[in-house]
């Protein structure tokens, strides 16, 4: 039993990143829609709150050419305030939200300076992201979790490096192609353009 137990873990393990749309239902794809608009109309709204430039008097918001870039490249995407954050309204629409989320608490750990902040910090992120059965476990090979682990008592600013590289190829292959041709890209490129039904600029 406990071998049909491991086998099986083991094909968990082989699964994507996110789950296809031919997996969910056209009920569920429909309330995966209705959620994603409405995080997007609360992005661009909160947006022209001056987010980013808050001593300004002016709203700020993604314009035509920062949404075309997002289309170039990942490292354009995440490179962006509010591209990352599409991105992740993405994600979570595709049940992969960890990916993002991982890769984030990385990018964060790196600026850490202190030998505290780093074990602090690294032993949260193992206990969120890498640890079997982790609240928003990715999917990592064995020897990379495995050398995670081994350094968890003095970590470095490079400990989480091979597996942000995996989510980082992860994403760039799987999640990302298909974010640029979803409906969400799409209608991201309309509000920016001023042509979105969906919210009035």
């Amino acid at each position: 039993m406990r071998e049909n137990l491991r086998s099986m873990s083991s094909q968990n393990m082989a699964l994507p990143d996110c789950m296809k749309p031919t997996d969910l239902s056209a009920e569920n794809r429909g309330i995966k829609r209705k959620n994603w608009r409405n995080r997007i109309r609360f992005l661009w709204t909160n947006s022209s709150k001056s987010i980013l430039h808050p001593k300004k008097n002016k709203s700020y918001r993604p314009s035509v050419d920062d949404v075309n870039q997002w289309a170039q490249s990942l490292d354009k995407l995440l490179g962006h305030k509010y591209g990352k954050a599409a991105f992740h309204i993405f994600l979570k629409s595709e049940f992969c939200e960890e990916n993002i989320e991982f890769w984030t608490a990385c990018e964060n750990f790196k600026s850490l300076t202190s030998q505290k902040a780093l074990t602090s910090k690294a032993n949260s992120i193992y206990e969120e992201f890498i640890k079997s059965e982790a609240p928003k476990e990715i999917n990592l090979d064995f020897n990379t979790r495995n050398a995670i682990e081994q350094c968890l008592c003095a970590p470095t600013a490079t400990s989480f490096q091979a597996a942000q590289k995996k989510v980082y190829s992860l994403m760039e292959n799987n999640s990302y192609p298909r974010f640029i041709h979803s409906d969400l890209y799409k209608e991201l490129c309309a509000v920016a353009s001023g042509n979105s039904k969906l919210i009035k600029c």
